[in-house]
């Protein structure tokens, strides 16, 4: 097991970080206060390639190793987990088409993915089907020489910003997921209502909403074979986790240097409050319950990159960091007393945004039991 990072990848994630702390950093209060989409962010971050990340080389974008997106994603939230959480929906949207499209799906979406000048939206939780996908109720059937699509999706990060989407909806009357298709519906093909977007407790300029669709698609656009769409949604979730995973880490990190350099600096009782054993175990456990949720997520991207299965590696991951970093957060602000509870210092901001970490891509719950799946299923 190597966690070398590529030396190209290294540069671009040092390069993000750079970005991140400097300037992400510096407006991520006005984001969360005002909930306004961070569209100046993102055109930044198209010009330094984030966008394409994760699209190969051969459709325009970057072509990063698993581990060098994992580290672009670590970084971008350590400057601005709303921004981090805009992008990573945009990964969702491109990882279908890299996982079910076809070649000139991949040619005609993806070069324009990768630039950032149309942004991706990833439509399979419905408002009564979120862990359990397999029981959507958005149809598509066949209309003419396509497909037409009618249902509503929720909770569907990016919704009211992209130019496309990629939708799950039921094509045949198969029981459970195999009848579920995936199709990219293009937002300028109109058909698309967006409710406001959600008032929600972090994360606030990564804005969520309800989407509902009544639209006609080309057969072109449906991404593999019909009936297919489920096994390409889980694959998806995989890389998806190990994204959410990065961002537990961003965010742990720049909580554990914030409580450090505090603990340094306070003093209570004639003393630095650094000097007081309590809060050094509590630095203590938070670098290392970081370091683990670090390695725990470079593993999994790791057996991403080997070709292989990482299901089970993911999950993991994605369970342990999205759990440190509500700890992390919070010890965070225990560090900080009184100050942490308030918005002159982004403490406060950082709970509320690792709290949606623990429900993204799966919930705590759903990824044990996925662990606990795979478990039973080796000693069978």
């Amino acid at each position: 097991m190597n966690f070398d990072i590529p030396s190209d990848d290294q540069a671009l994630g040092d390069e993000v970080g750079r970005y991140a702390r400097n300037v992400l950093a510096a407006r991520a209060a006005e984001l969360d206060l005002s909930g306004n989409f961070p569209a100046q962010n993102i055109r930044e971050l198209s010009e330094l390639g984030v966008m394409g990340v994760n699209i190969p080389a051969e459709y325009g974008g970057v072509g990063a190793s698993a581990l060098g997106i994992a580290l672009v994603m670590e970084n971008m939230t350590a400057g601005c987990a709303a921004t981090a959480s805009a992008v990573g929906a945009h990964y969702l949207a491109t990882d279908a088409l890299l996982i079910g499209g076809s070649e000139s799906q991949k040619q005609r979406f993806l070069p324009v993915a990768a630039t950032g000048k149309s942004l991706g939206a990833y439509a399979l939780t419905e408002p009564r089907s979120g862990s359990d996908p397999a029981g959507m109720t958005t149809r598509a059937r066949s209309d003419g020489g396509g497909f037409r699509i009618n249902g509503t999706k929720h909770f569907i990060t990016n919704g009211g910003e992209a130019d496309f989407f990629v939708v799950f909806a039921r094509s045949s009357d198969e029981p459970g997921s195999r009848g579920v298709s995936a199709f990219v519906v293009e937002a300028a093909g109109g058909g698309i209502a967006v409710s406001p977007p959600e008032p929600i407790m972090g994360i606030r300029g990564s804005r969520i909403y309800e989407v509902s669709f009544d639209c006609l698609v080309p057969a072109g656009n449906l991404l593999g074979s019909p009936g297919g769409g489920f096994k390409i949604a889980m694959a998806v979730l995989d890389r998806g986790r190990v994204d959410v995973a990065a961002m537990g880490i961003g965010l742990s990190s720049v909580a554990l240097e914030a409580a450090t350099a505090w603990a340094v600096e306070r003093t209570a009782f004639s003393h630095k409050i650094a000097d007081y054993q309590g809060i050094q175990w509590m630095l203590a456990d938070m670098a290392t319950t970081l370091e683990a949720a670090r390695l725990l997520t470079y593993k999994a991207a790791w057996v991403r990159s080997q070709g292989v299965r990482f299901t089970a590696e993911a999950a993991m991951a994605k369970l342990f960091s999205s759990e440190a970093a509500g700890k992390i957060t919070d010890l965070a602000l225990q560090i900080h007393g009184g100050f942490g509870y308030t918005k002159a210092l982004p403490i406060e901001r950082y709970v509320r945004d690792a709290r949606i970490l623990r429900l993204f891509e799966g919930s705590s719950e759903i990824q044990r039991n996925i662990i606990a799946r795979h478990l039973l299923a080796a000693a069978r």
